[in-house]
């Protein structure tokens, strides 16, 4: 949208909404003259970034008719071409991308995911049973690495293998237990991924 565009769009939907842009510029805690001159005479020549976010909300419309970028309704998360083991470890040598699964955007808040920062991967495997089944897919927060005294799952890398386990940190170091008491601990230096924040369906 050309810039001459975003000035037309902004006062006819101000109009069509009642809104003068007197009113509108106090509600930015701007000079009550600000929006008329960026009508009128292009001045600013472009939105500050929060005023058209403040003004797309007010006005019930899409950031995109104000000149920004269009508002995407979803978080999206990367689906990893990795299986997560809950088993004896996966091998794998790169982490890639096979798909993009879809999160509420207040989900993803309250799961304290960050845009570059998760991926869903696949459980194979028992090791992590009942809390995890094979099959299963987990959001993983990937800039979650510091396991603290209190287990937690999280998808892990132990000589190349990559698993989900339990971990906590110890005086010692990290420790990783499956749930499984048939199954054994991992045996090795552990590399911590990410925390799995949410099984698709329920919390992990």
């Amino acid at each position: 949208m050309s810039r001459v565009d975003q000035r037309a769009a902004l006062l006819a939907l101000a109009q069509a909404r009642g809104h003068s842009l007197a009113a509108l510029s106090a509600m930015l805690r701007r000079n009550p003259a600000y929006l008329q001159q960026f009508v009128a005479r292009g001045t600013p020549r472009v939105l500050a970034e929060r005023d058209r976010r403040l003004l797309a909300d007010v006005l019930g419309v899409d950031e995109a008719q104000l000149g920004g970028e269009p508002h995407d309704p979803f978080f999206r998360v990367p689906r990893l071409d990795i299986a997560a083991s809950a088993g004896p470890g996966a091998l794998v040598d790169a982490e890639v991308t096979i798909g993009t699964e879809t999160l509420a955007p207040g989900l993803a808040r309250t799961l304290g995911l960050r845009e570059g920062q998760a991926g869903v991967i696949r459980v194979r495997g028992t090791s992590m049973e009942p809390a995890l089944h094979d099959g299963d897919h987990l959001v993983v927060d990937l800039g979650d690495r510091a396991p603290g005294r209190k287990p937690a799952i999280y998808v892990i890398r132990v000589d190349g293998a990559v698993m989900v386990k339990r971990v906590a940190r110890s005086a010692a170091g990290l420790v990783a237990t499956s749930d499984n008491p048939a199954a054994p601990a991992p045996e090795g230096a552990i590399e911590v991924v990410g925390r799995a924040v949410w099984r698709m369906g329920r919390p992990a």
